[in-house]
């Protein structure tokens, strides 16, 4: 496969591949048991992903939009951490891999490839996912390992410096969803990502993580600008973000919409033992663009949400506004305020 290709269309390629063969009826009915799993409560004592055909579906409905999630989570978190760079990486929960993917793109550059490990305990997901990294000719996914462990609170973990958790948590108990976090931060020599589904529940499992992290010593780098507690009020709102997906006509077909492109909602947490740099400030809602102004909601490094309000006369800092988006760091370092205003 084509290397040079950027990630994603890496990814839809090797997903076309995945599917290839495979009855089409055969493939929607996983999808549709999939999708009850992933709006539902799923149990513990089994996998959900049974054999190849419930993970070829599970990986063309849902690892697009996941591996978009993560690549939008480690974005902000390197922006957080300056040059470090993993040397090693562990995937926990990882499944078919979307995690890796992100991170073997965004270290893609460094020296030597990030030595990655996988976790799962479907060994159908460890298998197709062996078979995509493979294929994908990516450093750091040909070499990446791919190891079968029970994900809960008898996980035995070895130290990394970095550690995945995506889309993992909501698929625990309440008791197994805390020894895991508390199982990475042990782990972690250098940073701890976790993202969940962008619902007021995936919010919630966000939050509980977090305050383990920074119980267990580690610092936020992102999405927040500071460690202390989030300012949302329990039950009126909650902080999540959005990727946008761009669909392969195989993705529409599997998913049966019609769209070019989806956005995936999700919460997310970077979390790191070195003292991060995190934003001052970060977009929390889409921007409002107005005649001569655009409106931002913030969350800002004085534990505060607010409103901030950019007009043309703000010059430097206005053009900004009006090319940020959901999610982005508030100011952009190349955004100075003119003198005069």
């Amino acid at each position: 496969m084509n290397h040079s290709l950027p990630a994603p269309d890496v990814l839809r390629s090797a997903l076309a591949g995945l599917l290839d063969g495979l009855p089409p009826s055969q493939t929607a009915g996983a999808v549709d048991r999939l999708i009850s799993h992933y709006r539902g409560v799923v149990p513990t004592h089994a996998p959900v992903l049974r054999d190849r055909s419930d993970v070829a579906a599970y990986a063309a409905y849902r690892m697009p939009a996941t591996f978009e999630a993560v690549r939008s989570a480690l974005g902000a978190f390197r922006d957080a951490a300056g040059p470090w760079t993993p040397a090693t990486h562990t995937d926990i929960g990882g499944g078919t891999g979307s995690a890796s993917w992100a991170v073997a793109e965004a270290w893609e550059d460094a020296e030597t490839p990030v030595a990655t490990t996988v976790l799962d305990w479907a060994e159908p997901a460890l298998a197709v996912g062996r078979e995509l990294a493979e294929a994908s000719g990516l450093p750091g996914l040909s070499t990446a390992r791919w190891e079968r462990a029970r994900i809960g609170s008898a996980l035995s973990l070895k130290s990394a410096d970095l550690v995945t958790v995506s889309y993992v948590l909501n698929e625990l108990t309440p008791d197994d969803r805390r020894s895991l976090v508390d199982a990475a931060a042990d782990t972690a020599a250098g940073a701890v990502v976790i993202v969940e589904p962008g619902t007021p529940d995936g919010y919630a499992r966000i939050i509980e993580a977090r305050d383990r992290l920074v119980a267990a010593g580690l610092h936020i780098a992102a999405p927040c600008p500071h460690s202390a507690a989030c300012p949302i009020e329990p039950g009126t709102d909650w902080c999540h973000f959005s990727a946008r997906v761009s669909r392969s006509s195989l993705h529409r077909q599997v998913k049966g919409g019609s769209l070019a492109y989806e956005d995936e909602k999700f919460s997310y947490l970077a979390a790191t033992r070195f003292a991060p740099d995190p934003a001052p400030a970060r977009v929390v809602r889409r921007p409002q663009i107005r005649k001569g102004q655009v409106l931002l909601e913030l969350c800002a490094a004085q534990e505060q949400l607010r409103r901030e309000t950019v007009s043309k006369r703000h010059g430097v800092l206005y053009r900004a506004a009006r090319d940020a988006e959901w999610g982005d760091p508030w100011p952009p370092h190349s955004a100075e305020p003119d003198p005069a205003s």
